[in-house]
């Protein structure tokens, strides 16, 4: 039993900071004082915490793994222009979540917001 209790408040934990994340990535983006780069990077920040929530238990470096690899693979299917998924780009949720164009510095982004997440945990999980 503890062991659940112990998952439900780590999953609520990192749920709350997934809207904390998304809330301030979307702020981001409606001021021209914060560079889109952290939008980007921010980006990250959310998938990697998106994958801590389903895979509680997995190690961080496997998380960072798997994150920053659907970060790049979002990124890379940018490059793929049908009509039917520039259509699900065009309204404003599929642009939050799949992106309108192929940049390589969202790469970067996406990198330095994932080993932020990294470094952080490695900190807070001593």
């Amino acid at each position: 039993m503890k062991l659940q209790n112990s998952n439900y408040k780590r999953r609520l934990i990192c749920g709350l900071w997934i809207v904390i994340v998304i809330i301030a990535g979307l702020l981001s983006r409606k001021t021209t004082l914060i560079p889109a780069i952290i939008g980007d990077a921010l980006y990250a920040v959310m998938i990697f915490l998106m994958v801590k929530f389903l895979l509680i238990h997995a190690d961080y470096r496997k998380i960072g793994l798997i994150s920053l690899s659907i970060c790049f693979l979002i990124e890379f299917s940018q490059l793929y222009n049908a009509p039917w998924i520039n259509q699900i780009r065009n309204n404003t949720f599929g642009a939050l979540v799949l992106g309108r164009g192929f940049l390589w510095t969202d790469l970067l982004a996406y990198t330095a917001g994932t080993l932020v997440c990294l470094l952080l945990s490695q900190r807070f999980r001593k």
